[in-house]
């Protein structure tokens, strides 16, 4: 498992919590030495903690932090261009791009409350723009090369395929964001794409749900996985992910739900 998927470059996005705090030690022992990985957040310092313990961990990793709001313009050039100014590394094995999930949204509103189209907009940049532009972006990097194994992971989840009530703009951002990585695969033969949907997540995006979720019965559903410790582990979670990558047999394009066989 240790080095598994080969020396790679990778940039892992909303690196500092829930799912992608869970996610980068476990991806970090799977990549071979002479990899790097770069991880993106808003939180500096929470992104220097994570790269100090992951150098401990794997000594013969590059790590590099790269503090930006990918909902602004001036954040997206940002990394975009950190990555472009990356040294080459001739045997370089994999891309491997992964998107995180991003925010939830005002969930305390109906689609009927959303009359800012300010707010609007500044959801959509951060959580399906941001995330169009940055994958358009490194792919144009790091064209089609001789054994170069190029994949992009769009985090996911069940939202993207059924509505809930008051989770309008999640469910929006989650199926626009499944359906651009869908075209991206009939475009792009040559890049694995990947929807993965980790399941319900005991994380602070949970909490912030059961909380502030309006529609009634859904929030009592969703303090209702938490009391029957229902909900899964990250780690858990993230494991599956990492052997669908290491496996490589999905359909490109597709979406896999953690609970999928």
């Amino acid at each position: 498992m240790e080095g598994s998927l080969g020396r790679t470059l990778c940039i892992l996005t909303g690196a500092s919590q829930d799912f992608g705090r869970t996610l980068a030690p476990l991806l970090a022992a799977r990549l071979a030495a002479g990899s790097t990985l770069i991880m993106n957040a808003r939180n500096y310092g929470t992104l220097r903690k994570l790269s100090t313990e992951l150098k401990v961990l794997s000594p013969n990793l590059r790590v590099l932090c790269e503090s930006t709001d990918l909902g602004s313009e001036i954040g997206l050039k940002h990394l975009l261009t950190a990555v472009q100014e990356l040294p080459r590394v001739p045997d370089l094995q994999r891309l491997l791009l992964i998107h995180e999930p991003g925010t939830l949204g005002d969930v305390s509103k109906n689609i009927v409350d959303f009359a800012d189209p300010t707010e609007i907009n500044g959801y959509w940049a951060l959580n399906v723009t941001s995330t169009l532009c940055l994958t358009s972006g490194i792919l144009r990097v790091f064209p089609p090369s001789p054994g170069l194994k190029r994949t992009v992971v769009n985090i996911s989840s069940m939202c993207a395929l059924k509505p809930f009530k008051s989770w309008g703009l999640y469910c929006a951002g989650k199926a626009a964001r499944n359906m651009l990585f869908k075209v991206l695969a009939e475009e792009e033969p040559n890049v694995r794409v990947l929807s993965y949907a980790p399941g319900p997540l005991d994380t602070d995006m949970q909490l912030e749900a059961r909380q502030k979720t309006r529609d009634s019965e859904l929030r009592q559903s969703l303090v209702k996985l938490k009391d029957t410790h229902s909900l899964l582990d990250s780690s858990v979670s993230a494991q599956k992910l990492l052997d669908l990558l290491e496996e490589d047999t999905f359909e490109s394009g597709a979406h896999i739900d953690y609970f999928c066989e």
